[in-house]
């Protein structure tokens, strides 16, 4: 090859190399922008939603009142505000304490959930100074108050039902119809717009009139989107509201909910302490959820509320001795724990639904666990809720079928639970270098230090908690 055929190739050569370069750079380019708009749009998704600033840190509690006191009522709770905050309580969420429906009732003293009137309160439970009181004394410690509102469906005997009947969902003969087989409520339909209005002055009065400070909002996925996504933004005009959604539908939470139902895991829970499913199934579940929720979404989990303590079971019946690894795992994962009345005093039966039915407040150590994990999640900002706190990475172990291990981390912050979610010992060895490090045991206050390859031995059920 003389000199210029020598050339001649090497700058053709040359040529296809940087033309490879070229077109590798802009299809690398054009993936780098498909990504960073996807990512925008994420973002855009995660942005619609504004969390109360408090909400970061926080917990919720469910309060039964009418079971929760001998009483029944708003002044029997409000003496239990001090307890409540000593063991760390943030949000109160009130079960309905509405005028409850008189005409088909269920009970003695019927369903919560069946709404006389939406803008007034339940006789049973006190006046509407008496519910003031409440949420000002929960102000002043530090606590928030959000209701429990339930825009579905109302009683058959509220007043709507006969001044605007066209408000009502009806049959094809024209009758007016109840949801499932929910038969003390009729069914709301928001195809009238005069309805949402209305829906909407409501809450609205209840954040005027008693400084309350969000909504648990009852069957959100049956209401339409839409009419949420309005609810939020008219809301949060008047204060940071908090919005929680009884549903488990990601769309709810891009622009009108803080929070929805982590039940899939609490299913999850009650299989493996059943021995059907393990612990690689939790896993599983947060690659599947972190995949379809806004990044800043926070889920709520829980191993008991009102629906199934009542209808599914007690902790203890679905759970057994496990109850306590479980509460660990809801306060510890990335989401709000939730804690029902009763479950800090191993409530331990059914509280009848449509009746009065007293929770026992006898002493056990569940309060003293609850408070630990609570005041964790406060101050150690990998616990902190949604995109405020650390990313969930699972540490495998000789035995991910019994084990569920995991740390999470936010800048100075880390954290490393270990959970034998099985009813029999397990010996296991750690894998990896992600749990390497000098920690404390939350639960001792002991101090070790975990070099690679260590093992561990877990007794059925036990559950470790360190902090670094």
């Amino acid at each position: 090859m003389n000199k210029n055929e020598f050339f001649t190739s090497n700058f053709f050569k040359g040529s296809l190399v940087l033309l490879s370069l070229f077109l590798m750079l802009n299809i690398s380019s054009c993936n780098d922008e498909n990504k960073n708009m996807k990512e925008t749009k994420r973002m855009e998704i995660v942005g619609k939603v504004k969390h109360p600033d408090w909400a970061k840190t926080a917990n919720i509690y469910e309060v039964n009142i009418r079971q929760y006191s001998k009483a029944g009522d708003f002044k029997g709770f409000e003496k239990h505000l001090p307890r409540l905050k000593e063991m760390g309580v943030d949000v109160l969420w009130l079960m309905p304490i509405f005028p409850i429906g008189k005409l088909k009732r269920k009970g003695s003293l019927g369903s919560y959930y069946s709404v006389r009137d939406y803008r007034a309160v339940n006789p049973d439970y006190g006046t509407m100074d008496d519910l003031v009181s409440l949420v000002q004394k929960a102000h002043e410690m530090g606590m928030h108050v959000i209701l429990d509102w339930v825009a579905n469906h109302t009683a058959w005997d509220n007043q709507l039902i006969f001044d605007h009947p066209d408000w009502y969902t009806k049959d094809s003969l024209g009758n007016f119809v109840s949801p499932f087989n929910w038969s003390d409520v009729a069914d709301l339909n928001y195809n009238n717009q005069d309805l949402r209005t209305y829906m909407i002055n409501s809450m609205k009065f209840w954040v005027n009139k008693a400084d309350i400070d969000g909504f648990r909002c009852d069957v959100a996925g049956l209401v339409p989107t839409d009419f949420w996504n309005k609810t939020r933004k008219e809301l949060d005009k008047i204060k940071p509201m908090f919005m929680l959604a009884e549903a488990e539908k990601p769309e709810l939470l891009e622009k009108a909910f803080d929070m929805d139902y982590g039940w899939k895991l609490f299913h999850i829970m009650n299989e493996i302490a059943k021995g059907n499913d393990n612990a690689n199934d939790i896993e599983n579940y947060f690659l599947e959820s972190d995949s379809t929720y806004p990044k800043n979404a926070y889920r709520m989990y829980f191993t008991s509320n009102h629906d199934e303590n009542s209808w599914s079971g007690t902790v203890y019946e679905r759970l057994d001795d496990g109850a306590k690894a479980f509460a660990v795992l809801t306060a510890t994962v990335p989401g709000m724990p939730l804690i029902y009345s009763g479950q800090e005093a191993c409530l331990n039966k059914r509280l009848k639904f449509f009746d009065k039915d007293l929770i026992d407040w006898k002493q056990c150590d569940f309060a003293g666990l609850y408070a630990t994990l609570l005041k964790l999640k406060k101050e150690n900002k990998a616990l902190w809720n949604g995109d405020k706190g650390g990313e969930m990475i699972r540490v495998h172990t000789s035995n991910d079928k019994a084990v569920y291990s995991f740390v999470r981390q936010k800048d100075e912050d880390k954290i490393f639970v270990v959970l034998n979610l099985t009813d029999k010992t397990q010996n296991i060895k750690f894998k990896g270098k992600l749990f390497v490090g000098n920690y404390k045991n939350v639960l001792t206050s002991k101090k070790l230090t975990f070099y690679e390859n260590a093992e561990m031995k877990l007794e059925p059920w036990a559950y470790r908690v360190f902090e670094k």
